[in-house]
């Protein structure tokens, strides 16, 4: 598969990324779990989404029980992590909130260490905008750890780009990622200019819920867009619409990196196919119109 730099500055990545957000729902064993993550490093997928408040806390102490049965894996992949969150799932909070304090960061971060199994991250990301964010104090942190080491790059995820900018202003090494989300069910990046941003800066954004959640091949609403999906992916021979969605991402100029939820197999090698496909300007416009329900001005 192949590999992008997500900044001239910043770490390489493989073309897709699997994410562990629902790692606790694929209800598998740590040898379980070690056989799929050897599975999807195989394919060349070898970059992993993970954020402290997964699975209410929990997704990467099982991800870190299953890498400690074969530590020498964690040469073969990038290692991602979110902070910013505090869910009452944690019971020191009393509601849901967000917390971007430079004492918070250095300690999710450092808890994301130890139940990883790993040394340092290879990208760390303020999960979402924090309307209390100070900017100085986020940059101490995040120049705290990469100097100690327990991260290698800094980015963001879902930031504006004020916010963006914002942060970047007050470090004094690149922002390498915005990751946000990007499917034809949510294409408000492609006219905010978060994605021009990212083009500008020459940053690759990594893109979740390109499938909207699963929402695209269940909702009613969705119905006129599975039709031109399909038959969009007999034009181009694609075998899933999943593809094809995939395809009509990876076409943006800004090239993101999608990113797989899936805990299925033979979905994720799909996905991974989909790099292969090229649509033309006017199907991937048809798709953008078959899921806003209009067309160009």
């Amino acid at each position: 598969m192949q590999r992008l730099a997500l900044h001239p500055q910043g770490p390489e990545f493989s073309r897709f990324i699997m994410g562990y957000w629902r790692l606790m729902e694929w209800q598998l064993s740590p040898a379980a779990l070690l056989d799929f993550i050897k599975f999807h490093l195989d394919l060349g997928i070898t970059t992993l989404d993970h954020a402290d408040i997964y699975g209410g806390y929990q997704c990467e102490q099982a991800f870190g029980a299953a890498l400690r049965l074969e530590p020498s894996l964690r040469e073969r992949m990038e290692v991602v992590s979110k902070c910013g969150i505090a869910l009452t799932a944690d019971p020191a909070h009393q509601l849901n909130h967000y917390n971007t304090s430079r004492s918070h960061i250095i300690a999710s971060a450092e808890r994301s260490l130890n139940h990883l199994a790993v040394d340092s991250l290879d990208l760390l990301l303020i999960h979402r905008p924090d309307p209390l964010m100070d900017a100085d104090e986020v940059a101490e942190a995040f120049v705290r750890l990469k100097e100690s080491g327990k991260i290698r790059h800094a980015g963001v995820s879902n930031f504006t780009p004020s916010q963006f900018a914002l942060l970047q202003s007050r470090l004094p090494f690149p922002l390498v990622t915005n990751q946000v989300e990007i499917s034809p069910l949510n294409q408000s990046a492609t006219l905010d200019g978060t994605l021009d941003q990212c083009q500008q800066l020459a940053v690759r954004p990594m893109a979740w819920s390109c499938l909207g959640g699963g929402r695209l091949f269940h909702a009613p609403e969705y119905a006129p867009l599975r039709h031109e999906l399909e038959t969009i992916r007999h034009e181009v021979g694609a075998e899933t619409i999943e593809q094809v969605v995939y395809a009509w991402v990876l076409m943006l100029p800004s090239r993101p990196l999608p990113i797989i939820g899936s805990g299925k197999r033979e979905r994720i090698a799909q996905a991974a196919r989909a790099s292969d496909l090229v649509l033309s300007r006017q199907q991937w416009f048809r798709i953008r119109k078959a899921a806003l329900g209009y067309d160009v001005p």
